[in-house]
């Protein structure tokens, strides 16, 4: 059978499918998402194109299907990405029903593929434009994708310090056996075939927004119609005695990433601050490392983000493998020999091996090179956008982490989020902003953390939060936390109670308000009784 051969084949009885189900058929041999949605059927892709969760397990609300997994939305008449971390859609097929039967008919090709990109146009000469995107990360890549989907034929630049292509950072500390090339979000075939420019290995080190011009670090300079600075972020520094010994590490890059590997297996690996990334890196690493000491100030493991339940839960899942934690101290000193690290010294008088050091102690943003500027930014250097992305500089758009915008759960309050999704969705909403289309801000942070093959889920913002709610049990690792915030759920967050968090984060999106009282009342083996709130 050709690639271009078209199929169609009977899946269900029509009667068989109840309005708002979602159910994987097979065409061909191929799984399809069915969905009876007010009586009228749709047939998609039947997996999501990020980590290719099985959408038959989403959550449908109206004609948004969100994933299980990671919280990426997909309209399902058209299968059109609504919602990130999906950089991709959903190809569709046609449904047709006769005499009680449904029939699936479909190309053998796109019934192969579980993604389909959208058309977008190319650079014509003819277009003086320049719309110059310092970064090299998410939110810069899907400005430039929004970008070219959009109908904009000027000419688009990416510049970032880094050596490579947008790469899927989240899987740094999580799979850190990957090649580079591994993680690449999008391939440098993919950027040339949609005229999008890539310059690597190139920093930015000042802008001239009068003359609206960039110059870098190489002392080059470019010139720009409209500007995007998505410059990420930066490990906070130790600043300890010994910090600048050999072997201690910031896990920015996929090099050092396989670094860390190579080094700490069979060795003694400490790791400063239970962030996200140090507690995955421990997880990841609980099997090859010879010892893993954890140093943190808090009690429990990000317990700024997820409070001390969830933590606890963390914890008490690493120190089954072994892993051993240092809580309420911090590191004093780094000490060595022959130049490379060999002990850490903490503040409650333990000493401990360290063959390898890990720091993931927070983060700043990295606008140190606006500096002396009229852009306006808040205390910690974030810079500061309104809800289209637009800094308080005429065509100066920002995005991701070093950005601060009002959040709209936390009454409007700004704050930075450091999430991909986050960062995807500025990305989209500034491109569509440089066209004038008028387009604000409107999403449920959505972020997950992966340990030892089990999964913690978070959907919303619960900075300030001053109460929880939990349903189900930390004990079995099975539970549903509610955070909330003068009577109202802000977020949630939740291990092996799929789909929940998707559930909540689309009634979340939908601006209802969940109270404490209905928090309590949830059923999480009951997932509508949320949905009708």
């Amino acid at each position: 059978m050709d690639d271009d051969d078209t199929i169609t084949a009977e899946v269900c009885e029509e009667a068989d499918v109840g309005d708002g189900e979602l159910r994987e058929v097979m065409v061909a041999g191929y799984p399809v998402l069915l969905v009876r949605n007010k009586n009228e059927f749709r047939a998609l892709g039947s997996r999501c194109p990020h980590y290719g969760a099985p959408l038959s397990k989403g959550v449908l609300k109206g004609e948004r299907l969100r994933c299980p997994w990671h919280g990426a939305c997909f309209n399902i008449k058209t299968g059109d990405i609504e919602e990130y971390p999906s950089l991709d859609c959903l190809p569709c097929f046609k449904v047709t029903v006769e005499d009680g039967k449904v029939f699936v008919t479909a190309k053998k090709k796109d019934l192969a593929s579980s993604k389909r990109m959208k058309t977008t146009s190319k650079r014509c000469p003819l277009n003086r434009d320049t719309v110059l995107l310092l970064g090299g990360g998410v939110a810069a890549l899907v400005c430039a994708e929004t970008l070219r989907q959009e109908g904009f034929t000027g000419r688009i630049i990416m510049a970032t310090k880094e050596k490579h292509v947008p790469y899927d950072k989240s899987k740094l500390s999580k799979e850190m056996n990957l090649k580079a090339e591994d993680v690449y979000l999008r391939k440098p075939e993919f950027l040339d075939a949609r005229d999008i420019e890539f310059w690597t290995e190139k920093e930015a080190v000042s802008v001239d927004f009068q003359k609206k011009k960039v110059r870098f670090m190489d002392g080059s300079s470019q010139k720009y119609s409209q500007l995007l600075i998505a410059a990420g972020s930066h490990s906070n520094p130790l600043k300890v005695p010994g910090e600048d010994l050999q072997n201690v590490y910031f896990l920015h890059t996929p090099e050092d990433s396989h670094k860390i590997l190579e080094l700490a297996t069979g060795k003694n690996l400490v790791i400063i601050g239970a962030s996200f990334i140090g507690m995955e890196i421990a997880a990841f690493l609980s099997d090859k490392a010879g010892t893993i000491s954890v140093v943190e100030k808090k009690e429990f493991p990000f317990q700024n983000a997820l409070g001390p339940e969830v933590g606890g839960v963390a914890m008490k899942m690493l120190q089954n493998k072994g892993v051993k934690f240092y809580m309420k101290t911090e590191l004093c000193e780094l000490k060595g020999k022959d130049g490379k690290v060999t002990e850490a010294l903490l503040a409650c008088g333990e000493k401990l091996p360290a063959d390898v050091v890990v720091a993931g102690i927070g983060v700043f943003p990295n606008s140190n090179f606006l500096k002396g500027t009229s852009i306006a930014r808040d205390e910690h250097g974030a810079i500061l956008v309104d809800l289209h992305m637009q800094t308080n500089i005429p065509n100066v758009f920002a995005a991701g982490d070093v950005v601060s915008f009002p959040v709209a759960l936390l009454n409007w309050d700004r704050s930075s989020i450091h999430h991909q999704q986050v960062a995807e969705a500025h990305g989209h909403i500034a491109a569509l902003n440089m066209l004038k289309k008028g387009k604000e801000l409107h999403t449920v942070p959505f972020f997950w953390t992966t340990m030892l093959g089990k999964t913690i889920r978070y959907a919303g913002c619960g900075k300030g939060y001053t109460d929880t709610v939990v349903k189900g049990s930390l004990e079995q690792q099975k539970f549903l936390i509610f955070y909330i915030r003068d009577g109202t759920v802000t977020a949630v967050a939740s291990l092996n109670c799929d789909p929940m968090v998707s559930l909540i984060a689309e009634v979340l999106y939908s601006g209802k308000r969940i109270s404490k009282e209905e928090a309590e009342a949830c059923d999480i083996c009951n997932t509508p009784s949320l949905a009708e709130t």
